[in-house]
């Protein structure tokens, strides 16, 4: 449809009218029935997303952070018990680190499923919902093909791919949920905006600003009342998360997350601080590049949108910190922009009321940069023969992990700490919160330089001797997989 659309030069012209009205509105589109396009596309992406997920797992590259982590915590909460992570600490309450009790809802799926694969499942599935309204929302405005168009440069954005290849996260689940509430509040129906964003409050403590900024933009289109109290819930959810709930967890009885959006590193004091809130934000280079990676798949175009404005409490907490991964464009940080942007990205266009052959434009140009953008991040590992690979090692790591019984307690290296969650306390060997004297530890020793976390291969080496020489025996050294057990 796509195809023909542009080929014949009929492409649909998009309507116009109040934001209430075309929600009202049924579109020829609808009275078709073609809305199992959308659904199709959204499950496309959905298998891609697990292939992405599974395939990361199976080659064991899935990380102990955070993989490992959200394991343990589903793990917890599907026996019953409140969310801990042995990877944070011994017996780590997890809400003493992020707020996020949402992960609860995936514990009967653990239940028939108990494996870290189930997390990476449900990620996919809730990242290619979210695909759904912003599609559904662009096809009852401006046509079935901008509602292809834009579905599929979403789902194959680079801040989408960027989440999905790097293990499992809580805000898969304020993916769809943005994209229910900021659709909704773009066609007018401000109670549904403001019941779709109440849920990410607990996905993560950040989003309840995010909330208040989608309450104060539905009233500012009028329902006062609604958006309001939808602010002051927001706002006043973050404040009780951060100040009450999380220390209250936390063994420091404190938020610990405070201590990386300081002005530590920029002088200090008054003028540190005054830097570190002002130059701070857009410096070193990497945050601008991130904000600009940010709006060019779109066009640039959702800064003429309020609904931008949505993610300004993310851009603020990741840019004021000083942990430099927040700044860039690796791991899932932008998966939240990436679907505020789009849903900004088809108000702005709306309202722009293009013409045929200017929507056919900035189609063109959000499905150019998307695709442009596609081989730099993860889902182009789709089309690398590596990716369908085998390493040779992989069988004999599995034969050493089935020497190590259910319910041990194991230190392990990075990429196989997600091998072992799901079965046994397992935290990560060489860190300093692991749990001390696991009666088990494993080890791959031939992980590259650049590759190692948290110990240099001479850390490791002096770690794996100085366990010998208390008392830990060599059970298997194959390969580079080095398992040693304490007796007694």
């Amino acid at each position: 449809m796509v195809i023909n659309a542009f080929s014949s030069g009929t492409f649909p012209r998009p309507k116009v009218g109040s934001p209430r009205r075309e929600a009202d509105a049924g579109s020829p589109d609808e009275a078709r029935g073609v809305g199992w396009q959308i659904w199709t596309l959204a499950a496309v992406l959905c298998f891609m997303y697990m292939l992405v997920g599974l395939r990361t797992q199976e080659r064991m590259l899935s990380n102990s952070f955070d993989l490992g982590i959200f394991d343990q915590a589903v793990r917890s909460y599907a026996h019953g018990r409140l969310p801990v992570s042995e990877l944070n600490g011994p017996d780590s309450p997890v809400l003493g680190d992020h707020f996020s009790p949402i992960l609860a809802l995936l514990a009967p799926f653990y239940l028939v499923w108990p494996t870290a694969k189930t997390l990476l499942v449900a990620q996919a599935a809730l990242v290619a919902l979210s695909v759904v309204p912003l599609a559904r929302w662009a096809r009852r405005s401006l046509g079935q093909p901008a509602a292809l168009v834009i579905g599929a440069a979403y789902g194959l954005s680079w801040g989408v791919a960027s989440a999905i290849g790097f293990d499992f996260h809580e805000v898969a689940f304020a993916a769809p949920l943005l994209a229910f509430s900021l659709s909704a509040l773009g066609q007018g129906r401000m109670r549904a905006a403001a019941l779709w964003s109440l849920p990410l409050l607990l996905v993560k403590e950040d989003l309840g600003m995010a909330v208040c900024v989608i309450g104060l933009l539905i009233a500012r289109r009028g329902a006062r009342r609604t958006g309001f109290v939808t602010a002051g819930i927001g706002a006043g959810a973050a404040l009780l998360t951060v100040l009450v709930i999380i220390p209250s967890f936390n063994t420091t009885g404190s938020y610990t997350h405070w201590f990386g959006i300081d002005a530590v590193g920029r002088g200090g004091g008054l003028l540190g601080l005054l830097d570190h809130a002002t130059l701070g934000l857009v410096t070193p280079l990497d945050k601008a590049t991130t904000l600009l990676f940010c709006l060019a798949p779109v066009l640039f175009l959702a800064v003429r949108s309020p609904l931008a404005l949505v993610a300004v409490p993310t851009f603020l907490w990741r840019f004021a910190s000083n942990y430099s991964p927040d700044w860039g464009t690796r791991y899932h940080y932008s998966l939240v922009v990436m679907t505020v942007f789009f849903a900004a990205f088809i108000d702005a266009l709306i309202k722009r009321r293009p013409s045929a052959a200017s929507l056919r434009r900035h189609l063109v140009g959000v499905g150019g940069v998307a695709l442009l953008l596609l081989p730099n991040f993860p889902m182009w590992q789709l089309f690398q023969p590596a990716t369908w690979r085998d390493d040779i090692r992989i069988g004999t790591a599995r034969a050493v992990m089935r020497l190590i019984p259910d319910g041990a307690t194991v230190q392990a290296s990075t990429y196989l700490v997600p091998q072992l969650s799901n079965r046994t306390t397992v935290s990560l060997f060489g860190w300093y919160a692991s749990r001390p004297n696991p009666q088990w530890i494993l080890v791959d020793t031939f992980v590259p330089a650049n590759l190692r976390w948290p110990q240099t291969f001479p850390q490791e080496r002096a770690a794996l001797d100085a366990a010998r020489a208390g008392g830990y025996t060599t059970v298997a050294d194959t390969f580079g997989y080095v398992l040693l057990h304490r007796p007694g």
